[in-house]
């Protein structure tokens, strides 16, 4: 079964040189491309992304070639990784075959594709490319005819336009590759034909043709197939075809910090994005990365509940705001509106899903950064953090009056300042000074002093732990906050932090001096460890059925999903899943400064989608959380759905009293 000895076998000599001279300017065309990416992200900021070289390389592996991130979402997924082994087998086919030819034949008089191996590599392209045609079908079929919501309404109309060529370009690649194929096992009728079933397939349609017919429709449909293919590729780094380019290389410079570590600001001479040039190369590339596939608009809050936010538009706008002639339009207001940034609630569910790992919220805290700067901010908003600034708290009250709450506690709950304890707790302010929450912080505190812990607080010391203050872009106001809080921590006696607020959580464990001096747990995880320790026993067993809401700071930004689950197990409650849970958890619209904004015109809050949706879970009574802001912002929802006789919101530590 040897191979036809001529690769160029009916191709007429001016052809064959024609395709190296088409081969010289694909190259220079398809480099000079990539030169022009490569110069506008150099116009970005200086950021450092090359350390953990192996780590980067392994993520590339698993995200860019094996696509875990991508198969997830089932349909789009098969048939993505079709498309994606298609081209990459058809690619390498064609080098191998380049190489064995012109380099090993004209050089070496040596062919190592003959044989049994010829049989096989004729094998694996037809499959795989069989697989392309079915990826293709699929992604006509998804976008022409289903036409998801998600992958309509762009924000530029020329995009769609790229879209089709991209499907349809690929599509006359493939289909013109198997007929030349078809055409020429019809004439000769190789021994290997059967290993070759598309091929042969199609040689069965031209047998009634004949020759000279067959080698004038090969020649031709060659030639055709030699263009459009040298097309494709020289049209990569200038179509959506970038992102073959992009999105592993995004991959590989993506971050390795904790998820719930934000970047500080790069330049202390400016505040925040303002120009598009301001953002780091890394955002640059960001925006160059995204595929349009709208998964992250499809679990965005913001969007659900019918704000003008969408982040799959946002990040197309500012990637097409990168290539656009000088025109006058300003990024801050004419391409991206301050209304689109201040409706994020930060719940980095768009980070979590995105298969090209663009860091969406990087780049809108940074040009919230800006309008902070600027002035620009809701008047609730810029109260809340005139408060912060003043009185340490939110809620602009004296801080004396931060530990009123503790005046019924007995024994006195010990000042960690004055007095050594094993642990912190740092209450924060919603425990601390929402009257509405005042029982449950209480309920905390004696669940603490029934097991035995031994725990102290700051009292006045505390200051607001600044998370939500730096996520809406007053990195100033989080320095000065952080560094109260460190001065306070410096001065008092205790090994290990626990807080009950997520959003407190991750800024103490992830953006906090990291002096390695002190542990930092939520509290489901210190009672989830004291009872596998057995020094937590219950001594009555529950037996409601709820259901938990995973907050996006204690779940995506830090992975605390079992713990708080192994606890309500452990007071004897059946817990039914939300459809929604653990990373894919949906975001109770409090995140990233939203609980001190103005509501603004909205279909449905997220709040109320919540609990819409644990409604219909079929016997749950209780809807539990374990974050003083989703009790604020669930028992709302409860009362503006009219819920208030199908579900109570407790917080986890109501059930642990309740079974103690």
């Amino acid at each position: 079964m040897e191979p036809i000895r001529d690769t160029f076998w009916n191709i007429p000599h001016w052809a064959e040189i024609g395709q190296y001279v088409l081969g010289f300017l694909t190259i220079v065309i398809f480099f000079y491309g990539v030169f022009r990416h490569i110069r506008r992200w150099r116009q970005g900021q200086p950021e450092k992304r090359t350390d953990h070289i192996g780590k980067r390389l392994v993520n590339v592996f698993m995200q860019a070639i094996i696509q875990l991130r991508t198969a997830r979402d089932a349909y789009p997924g098969i048939m993505h990784l079709s498309i994606f082994w298609g081209i990459i087998t058809l690619f390498v086919g064609t080098a191998l075959a380049t190489v064995d030819w012109d380099v090993t034949h004209l050089f070496f008089d040596f062919q190592f594709l003959k044989g049994n191996v010829y049989v096989i590599y004729e094998l694996m392209l037809d499959i795989l490319g069989f697989l392309l045609v079915l990826g293709l079908g699929l992604a006509i079929y998804r976008r022409y005819v289903i036409r998801p919501a998600r992958l309509q309404n762009l924000p530029n109309k020329l995009l769609s336009r790229d879209d089709l060529y991209v499907l349809v370009i690929l599509s006359l690649v493939v289909v013109s590759g198997y007929l030349v194929e078809g055409l020429r096992i019809a004439v000769v009728n190789p021994e290997w034909a059967p290993w070759s079933p598309v091929g042969n397939a199609l040689a069965s349609l031209f047998t009634a043709t004949g020759d000279p017919t067959n080698r004038v429709l090969h020649t031709s449909i060659w030639i055709f197939h030699i263009v459009i293919s040298f097309g494709a590729l020289c049209s990569i780094p200038f179509t959506k075809l970038f992102h073959i380019i992009a999105v592993p290389t995004n991959i590989f410079f993506s971050s390795l910090q904790p998820a719930g570590a934000l970047l500080p600001l790069r330049d202390d001479s400016t505040v925040g994005v303002k120009e598009w040039n301001e953002f780091s190369w890394k955002q640059l590339l960001d925006f160059e990365a995204c595929t349009r596939c709208g998964r992250c608009q499809d679990v965005c809050p913001a969007y659900a509940s019918g704000s003008i936010l969408s982040p799959r538009n946002m990040i197309i706008k500012l990637e097409t705001h990168l290539w656009e002639k000088k025109n006058g339009r300003n990024l801050q207001g004419d391409v991206i509106t301050p209304e689109e940034l201040w409706a994020c609630t930060t719940c980095r569910a768009c980070v979590q899903v995105c298969p090209a790992f663009i860091d969406h919220l990087s780049s809108f805290i940074d040009m919230r950064r800006y309008l902070v700067n600027e002035g620009k901010i809701d008047t609730q908003l810029q109260d809340a953090l005139a408060n912060l600034g003043r009185y340490g708290n939110s809620f602009g009250l004296s801080d004396r009056m931060r530990a009123k709450w503790t005046q019924p506690i007995q024994p006195k709950i010990k000042d960690v300042r004055r007095e050594a304890a094993e642990y912190l707790w740092f209450v924060g302010d919603y425990a601390s000074y929402s009257a509405s929450l005042s029982e449950i912080t209480q309920t905390t505190a004696t669940v603490f002093q029934k097991i035995g812990l031994d725990f102290g607080i700051l009292y006045e010391s505390e200051r607001n732990a600044g998370n939500d203050a730096r996520r809406v872009g007053e990195e100033g106001l989080f320095e000065m906050l952080a560094e109260k809080n460190a001065a306070a921590f410096s001065k008092s006696q205790f090994q290990t932090v626990v807080t009950t607020d997520p959003h407190t959580y991750n800024t103490l464990k992830n953006e906090y001096p990291a002096d390695g001096a002190h542990t930092v747990l939520h509290y489901t995880e210190l009672l989830d460890q004291l009872i596998s320790s057995g020094k937590l026993k219950f001594t009555r067993q529950l037996g409601y059925k709820v259901t938990f809401h995973d907050p996006c700071y204690l779940g995506r930004y830090n992975g605390v999903y079992d713990a708080p689950r192994r606890v309500i197990a452990a007071t004897g409650c059946e817990l039914i899943e939300m459809p929604r849970c653990r990373e894919n958890s949906f975001c109770c619209g409090a995140g990233g400064g939203r609980i001190w904004m103005e509501e603004g015109e909205v279909k449905e809050r997220p709040s109320e989608a919540r609990i819409h949706e644990a409604t219909q879970l079929d016997g749950v009574q209780i809807f539990v959380v374990a974050c003083p802001k989703d009790v604020t912002m669930y028992r709302d929802a409860v009362k503006t759905t009219g819920k208030e006789d199908r579900i109570l919101v407790k917080d986890l530590i109501e059930l642990v009293s309740e079974a103690l």
